[in-house]
């Protein structure tokens, strides 16, 4: 559904985006991360066809973003940070007006404000000021718009940026609900926003793509994945220490001992990023040695420990020296 083939993208001297490939399949719902300056606005007004690339190629749904401009911009329902709301308007008349700009004759206008004011719990409201609305309710005004030509690619920046707890979590049931029949696009610097909704994971940085997968795979090949952290106190029969009985567990990688207070040893030991957890079969070979243990954890890994790794710890591009094809 969208395609870019080494699409760069320089203001003057700055290079914003440093030469993406990017292959998202229809149906598929990818989240965009990155902090700010990351490449992540520019890339998506490229996909949207509101800035040309300085090179490469982007395609949605087949089409090139330059040259069929107008019908890409058709396949797709975008929603900007800032939605752009008339809040002296009502609801319903917003919609209506939003509908004609799509071209939508009369009866199929009607027809698709029914469907988005149902599917995004505007019915209530449809008479009401958008000014007199909460930010949870203007989004979903916002979404009710870009859903009327029924897109096949939906593209949200920073939807629930903005909302209470409570908005934030209708936000993303009703993200999740939309998501089930086209492709979508998620950008967010909030990592449990695409965590917890998105499929697929796109990490962003100084203007190239540091990271790509599906969040559980992210994790788990993680450096550090696969980790135990064990204290335990005794004495090994045959004059053996902690750090002896727990090598003897099969599998094991790697093995950190640390002594602390009152005879107490704590012990980092790493298995195999993909192996079965292991808890069992050190606190076994234990308990064969008379130990007494007071902590076994395993040494849980998030996407957030991802992000700092492969995003924010990353060394900055050296400069360009190459300048980058022109737009055909």
């Amino acid at each position: 559904m969208i395609r870019l083939e080494q699409v760069h993208r320089a203001f003057g001297a700055v290079h914003a985006v440093r030469g993406i490939d990017l292959d998202i399949p229809r149906g598929q719902v990818a989240g965009i991360l990155g902090p700010n300056g990351a490449g992540k606005t520019t890339t998506i007004r490229m996909i949207t066809g509101v800035i040309p690339p300085s090179g490469g190629r982007v395609l949605v749904d087949g089409l090139d973003t330059v040259s069929d401009t107008i019908a890409v911009r058709r396949r797709i329902g975008y929603l900007p940070e800032s939605a752009p709301l008339y809040r002296e308007m009502r609801v319903a008349d917003y919609l209506r007006y939003r509908g004609r700009l799509y071209g939508l004759e009369r009866r199929a206008r009607e027809r698709a404000i029914a469907r988005s004011l149902d599917r995004c719990g505007l019915g209530e409201v449809r008479r009401r000021r958008i000014g007199h609305l909460s930010k949870g309710y203007r989004q979903r005004v916002g979404l009710a718009s870009v859903l009327l030509h029924d897109p096949p690619l939906l593209i949200l920046d920073e939807p629930t940026n903005g909302l209470d707890p409570v908005q934030i979590a209708e936000m993303r049931a009703l993200i999740r609900e939309l998501a089930g029949d086209r492709t979508m696009l998620l950008v967010s610097h909030i990592l449990p926003e695409v965590e917890r909704v998105c499929d697929r994971i796109i990490l962003f940085a100084r203007g190239s793509i540091q990271a790509d997968g599906d969040p559980a795979a992210l994790v788990r090949d993680l450096p550090g994945a696969g980790r135990y952290t064990l204290e335990a106190r005794g004495e090994p029969p045959g004059g053996t220490s902690v750090r002896d009985v727990v090598q003897r567990v099969t599998g094991i990688e790697s093995v950190d001992d640390e002594p602390l207070d009152d005879g107490w040893t704590r012990v980092v030991v790493g298995f195999a990023p993909d192996s079965a957890d292991r808890r069992e079969d050190l606190a076994r070979a234990c308990a064969g040695a008379g130990l007494i243990v007071r902590e076994l954890r395993a040494q849980t890994r998030s996407l957030e420990d991802v992000y700092l790794r492969l995003v924010a710890y990353t060394e900055p591009p050296a400069p360009s020296t190459t300048t980058p094809r022109a737009a055909s």
